[in-house]
């Protein structure tokens, strides 16, 4: 089983690091591994009800000396998807690409405008975002 690191933001500002192998957009719920342990019975059920987003990450700490990059360059080309700029309720703004936003499901990915990024792919639930803007 691969184990892919995340980052679960709640909705009531709680943070959580771990490992998913579960995590499916359409599903409403998935198990994360605490960071020190991979075993079963640690599993924890985490709702995506409850979540604002899940950052799919390289490293837990990320590079906090690294300035990411927070908007297209002019005339950039994304690798993939529609350009978009999605700000959460929080006032969190994140610009990148999307494949499939659709209002009416639970959430969607969004595919950050830094290639060099801690983020590899954020999962954002529909609920809590507050706008979606393709640029």
């Amino acid at each position: 089983m691969d184990l892919i690191k995340i980052i679960a933001r709640f909705v009531d500002g709680r943070i959580m690091k771990g490992y998913v192998h579960d995590f499916l957009p359409n599903k409403p719920r998935f198990h994360m591994y605490p960071p020190d342990t991979q075993a079963p019975q640690q599993a924890i059920e985490v709702a995506i009800d409850d979540l604002k987003a899940v950052y799919f990450v390289r490293d837990f700490g990320g590079n906090p000396k690294y300035k990411e990059r927070k908007k297209f360059l002019d005339g950039e080309k994304p690798p993939q998807g529609r350009k978009v700029e999605v700000s959460f309720k929080d006032g969190e703004v994140m610009a990148g690409t999307t494949l499939g936003y659709d209002p009416h499901r639970s959430g969607f990915f969004i595919f950050p405008v830094d290639p060099q990024g801690n983020n590899l792919r954020v999962f954002a639930v529909t609920k809590s975002v507050a706008k979606v803007r393709f640029v």
